[in-house]
């Protein structure tokens, strides 16, 4: 069977498989196997044992799955498991909460501020959207906040996770694509606080003119700088972490798992100063864990299995061949790049895009002339940086993809703490304007590649 014939029954039966509940995982290692069928039929599949394709499938997935810096994962979800079952969290919003409880909009600017400082020490999304929801999101509504604006703050904020160092999303891409999780981490530094700080600016912006958005507490006495300075404890545990983290990555002192391992022991030792260990919260957290990780890892087997699989059949080949064939200048194939990864976020987990899509569109960017990257050729200086740019250019979709009716997965994990009468077109209502922003910060690291080089070694 040829490869176009391949790639439209491999297109239908991924969406089919999909709509009917199957696990991804499941469906594209189903699917990995259907497409080898296809392609070099049951009896060349299973002939010549330890030399067939099967074999390169299970080679290529061995050497994903024992890479030493996949470790970093499931010690990133421990600290973010931790972090949340513990009073961690909480303590440092009320004590941001203290410093901006008599600005305009300060509860939804302290929510942003909070989420940053969270992406900066676990790297993910999850836990951070429901904790967020759950310490935030009451609060808001209680002083008359705009719904809209309390949540799509919560949930926009919540997913910087992806994008801030250390994200989960930026190691799993440097592993496919065999792209220095170093190198991705520093160039994703300055995107990320840059969305981080949009949000925030957007919320001034919009309280300012529309103070009725964001009411002001009525009474209470005004709050001294002996106030602000006794809440200030409340900050030191997570800019530690973030320090040690961040600080020993950056510092060039260890690797990222080494990092990941230290950020854990850290958020365990702050947890034991604070007497809020149990075996309870422990528990929890490993159990949350090993949840999380297993997703992630079947996503991965069957995603990996069939990239392979079509990598094999010759399907990256035909896909590059498709978007030459177009004609398309550079800028337009970025583009129709953007467009691919924004639709398929709306439908499927980054883990599959990443692991599924990569392995066609990485050697395809990576053929495009350098000087055309861009509006002011920085990466022709650099073109060993254009996957590194690339990455973060898929960070930053992948923002948008959490938002993304009809499956962002951020308003389902806020509808699981929101008030009954919060519905999830409202949820989906309150998205616009945050991927309105996180669109222009594409924008913006597309035309303008040096905001991912400002680190660079």
């Amino acid at each position: 069977m040829d490869i176009g014939t391949i790639s439209l029954i491999l297109l239908i039966g991924l969406f089919v498989l999909l709509a009917i509940g199957m696990p991804l995982g499941f469906a594209s290692g189903f699917l990995a196997v259907a497409v080898l069928m296809m392609k070099f039929g049951p009896d060349l599949l299973f002939r010549s044992f330890g030399t067939g394709p099967l074999n390169i499938l299970a080679q290529r997935m061995y050497g994903l799955m024992t890479d030493y810096v996949l470790i970093s994962v499931p010690l990133f979800i421990f600290m973010a498991c931790l972090m949340e079952r513990s009073g961690i969290a909480r303590a440092m919003f009320d004590s941001l909460n203290v410093w901006l409880s008599r600005t305009r909009g300060g509860i939804a600017i302290v929510t942003a501020i909070m989420a940053i400082i969270m992406a900066a020490m676990s790297g993910i999304i999850g836990g951070e959207v429901v904790l967020l929801g759950l310490i935030a999101l009451p609060n808001m509504l209680r002083l008359g906040y705009n719904q809209n604006l309390a949540i799509g703050t919560i949930c926009a904020s919540g997913s910087l996770g992806t994008m801030i160092p250390p994200s989960i999303v930026l190691i799993i891409y440097g592993l496919v694509t065999e792209t220095s999780i170093h190198a991705l981490f520093k160039a994703a530094f300055i995107p990320g606080f840059i969305l981080g700080g949009c949000y925030i600016v957007y919320i001034i912006i919009r309280t300012r003119l529309n103070p009725d958005q964001a009411p002001l507490p009525e009474g209470g006495e005004s709050v001294t700088m002996a106030d602000k300075l006794r809440a200030l404890p409340g900050l030191l545990a997570p800019l530690f972490v973030v320090f040690v983290v961040l600080g020993s990555i950056y510092g060039g002192f260890t690797g990222i798992t080494e990092a990941a391992g230290m950020g854990v022991v850290a958020v365990l030792i702050i947890i034991l100063v604070r007497r809020e260990m149990s075996w309870a919260l422990f528990k929890e957290a490993l159990m949350r864990t090993y949840k999380s990780t297993g997703t992630i890892l079947w996503i991965t087997f069957g995603a990996t299995a069939l990239a392979g699989a079509y990598t094999i059949a010759g399907g990256p080949t035909y896909v590059a061949n498709l978007i030459i064939g177009t004609e398309l200048p550079t800028f337009g194939i970025l583009l129709l790049m953007m467009l691919i990864f924004l639709l398929l976020g709306a439908v499927m987990d980054w883990v599959g895009i990443v692991l599924l899509v990569m392995p066609v569109f990485m050697p395809i960017v990576l053929k495009l002339p350098v000087e055309e990257l861009g509006l002011t050729a920085a990466l022709a200086a650099a073109p060993s940086f254009v996957a590194v740019w690339f990455g973060i250019l898929f960070c930053v979709n992948m923002q948008v993809s959490f938002l993304s009716p009809p499956f962002g997965p951020a308003a389902f994990y806020l509808k699981s703490v929101a008030p009954p009468h919060i519905t999830l077109p409202d949820i989906f209502r309150g998205f616009l304007p945050f991927i309105g922003l996180q669109l222009f910060v594409l924008a913006l690291v597309l035309l303008f590649p040096e905001i991912t080089m400002v680190f660079r070694s």
